[in-house]
């Protein structure tokens, strides 16, 4: 049987810490991707907050594996200095957790023009980023996601080619919505996923509990070296989902009565996935 380290996206099943760590416990998983908690996202959390949460986690056993920063989710026109000092306090909250990774992404290319026309200025500026969390010792992992550079698997593959110490977040249900066929994404980047957020995803784009969409995911699962897995449900709307996409939409076929019910079911597929394996 494959053995995986399981950590989620905890804040998909309540604001506050206290809900968040009850849901990673009850579910049995390793700790968190942390990304917002009481509706503050980490990337503007001040260095006290991030101590106490690390206290709280400790004191249950609990881990950050990696901050899914938001990192790169900006236009190129927008203030990029900016962004790089939240960049650097980021990496200062990854540092006071414990996490040796952090999820970023390739920057929003306006809408109707191409992508390769940003290529070079999309790589300086994340090389620039992976020399500043070298010395953090911090490892970057980029994430396909719908309107970014990396968004298919090609230009993903472009960077990494670029960027050799830049790793990889695989996000089945990301390709689906971008048109992407899954199998074929990771055959291309397999050499560079460090760990795969598990969500699933219909061809119309709805997302759906890990196995029952087109994402291929126990395939995947099947296939990949890497060990570590992010539970990101998605399922039902929940705090800080607003800011995560520039088009705002969440449609699911799978109807629950809050948000705990939606992150228990969405760990329940994946583990049924994994014990098959």
């Amino acid at each position: 049987m494959k053995s995986f380290h399981i950590y989620a996206f905890s804040d998909e099943a309540g604001s506050g810490l206290g809900e968040q760590i009850a849901a990673l416990k009850r579910n049995s998983l390793e700790g968190m991707e942390i990304r917002t908690v009481d509706k503050k996202n980490v990337s503007d959390m001040l260095p006290d907050e991030v101590k106490e949460i690390r206290k709280a986690l400790d004191a249950e056993g609990l881990r950050v594996r990696s901050v899914g920063s938001p990192i790169g989710k900006m236009k190129m026109a927008e203030d990029y200095s900016a962004h790089l000092d939240k960049f650097k306090r980021t990496l200062e909250s990854a540092n006071i957790l414990g996490a040796d990774r952090m999820r970023i992404f390739s920057f929003y290319i306006p809408k109707g023009e191409d992508p390769e026309d940003y290529r070079d200025t999309v790589i300086d500026r994340l090389g620039e980023m992976l020399e500043i969390a070298k010395a953090c010792g911090v490892t970057l992992c980029h994430e396909n996601e719908k309107g970014i550079y990396g968004d298919i698997a090609s230009r993903c593959e472009k960077l990494h080619k670029a960027l050799p110490r830049l790793r990889a977040v695989f996000d089945p249900a990301n390709f689906i919505q971008c048109g992407q066929p899954t199998l074929e994404a990771f055959e291309a980047l397999n050499g560079y996923i460090d760990y795969l957020h598990i969500k699933d995803s219909l061809p119309d784009g709805r997302i759906v509990p890990a196995g029952m969409g087109a994402g291929e995911v126990e395939e995947i699962l099947r296939r990949t070296k890497s060990v570590y897995l992010t539970v990101e449900p998605h399922l039902k709307v929940f705090d800080g989902f607003a800011g995560l996409q520039q088009e705002s939409s969440l449609e699911g076929i799978k109807i629950y009565p809050d948000n705990a019910s939606a992150f228990d079911d969405a760990c329940e597929h994946l583990k049924a996935l994994t014990a098959k394996l």
